[in-house]
C-alpha cells in the first residue's frame, strides 16, 4: 500500500522508494518506478550504459542476487519544472569486504512526470574514491 502512495506522489517520493527497494532488493518494486518508455538509460558505477526496461531489469536483478544493497543518498541538489525534474545525489555506503577504504558514488537521477506520475527516465552512478565533496549549500564560504 505504502509503495502505491509512493508512486502517485512527487519525484522525491519516487526516489525515496527507490532507495527503499535498493534496501531491500526488491526488483518488482524497483522496475515500477520507471517509465514505461524503452528509452530509459541506466548507467551502474564502472558499468556500460543500458538502455530500455530488459536490459535495466536483467542489471538489477544481478545485482540483487548478492542481496540488498544499503546506500544512503546525501547531499542531494535538485531542480524540478512541471514535467521534468533532476536530482544530483552524494551516495555514501560501506564495503563490508573493506570498511577501510572510504567511497562514495555520484549519482544522476531524472524523473519524467507520466500519466502513472512521476518515474525514473535516467540513474547514472559512479563511484568517487575520497572523502565526500563539502556540501557547498550548508558550508560557510569565505571569499
Amino acid at each position: 500500500m505504502a509503495a502505491k502512495k509512493q508512486l502517485n506522489g512527487s519525484a522525491d517520493d519516487v526516489e525515496a522508494a527507490f532507495y527503499d527497494a535498493l534496501s531491500r532488493a526488491d526488483l518488482d518494486g524497483m522496475m515500477a518506478l520507471w517509465a514505461e518508455d524503452e528509452e530509459i538509460v541506466c548507467i551502474h558505477p564502472g558499468a556500460a550504459r543500458l538502455i530500455g526496461h530488459a536490459a535495466i531489469r536483467s542489471s538489477w536483478e544481478a545485482i540483487f542476487e548478492r542481496g540488498s544493497v544499503q546506500i544512503r543518498p546525501l547531499q542531494l541538489h535538485a531542480t524540478h519544472n512541471m514535467l521534468t525534474a533532476v536530482h544530483s545525489i552524494v551516495e555514501e555506503f560501506q564495503r563490508p569486504s573493506d570498511s577501510s577504504q572510504d567511497v562514495h558514488i555520484l549519482a544522476t537521477n531524472v524523473y519524467v512526470k507520466t500519466p502513472r506520475g512521476w518515474r525514473i527516465t535516467m540513474h547514472h552512478a559512479s563511484v568517487a574514491s575520497g572523502k565526500p565533496p563539502l556540501d557547498m549549500f550548508k558550508a560557510s564560504i569565505l571569499h
